[in-house]
């Protein structure tokens, strides 16, 4: 599928009448139907005023890793930051949380409300080095809607 069929999926998914939560799990359910290599697919969004991240919609196998403190991991990293960030390999990456030995490599997009990170998207890949600038122009357009709907 291209990018522009993806896009209008989760377009699909945003503009449905279900429930924000159930849409968010619509879009993690897609995702990682849609695109082989995305083996794991969740949302975390910032816990409150403590500076952790909670785990909310994903779809993949469960993981313990549902608290994440800001700066630990690369999700603790992008919460941080305010930027993508795209591990082509995590046996690379020092300060990786692993999230089991399947896990080759990760992508994690964040989430702006309001010129707020309030969260990101999560996709962790059994591959190494699958991710492409396709993917990052689509996971940035889903955390687009997604803001959309967290906004309203």
């Amino acid at each position: 599928m291209t990018i522009l069929q993806h896009k209008n999926y989760i377009n699909n998914i945003i503009a449905s009448d279900a429930t924000v939560y159930e849409k968010l799990q619509k879009c993690c359910d897609y995702l990682k139907e849609a695109i082989t290599y995305y083996d794991w697919v969740g949302f975390y969004f910032k816990n409150g005023d403590k500076k952790e991240l909670k785990l909310a919609e994903f779809a993949g196998e469960p993981t313990e890793h549902t608290i994440i403190p800001f700066g630990k991991g690369i999700c603790g990293q992008v919460a941080v930051s305010n930027q993508n960030f795209v591990v082509p390999d995590v046996s690379a990456q020092e300060n990786y949380i692993s999230c089991g030995w399947k896990v080759k490599s990760e992508i994690v997009i964040p989430i702006f409300v309001n010129g707020k990170n309030i969260g990101q998207i999560d996709i962790d890949s059994h591959t190494v080095n699958p991710f492409s600038k396709d993917d990052e122009i689509l996971l940035e357009y889903v955390c687009k809607k997604v803001a959309e709907i967290l906004e309203a």
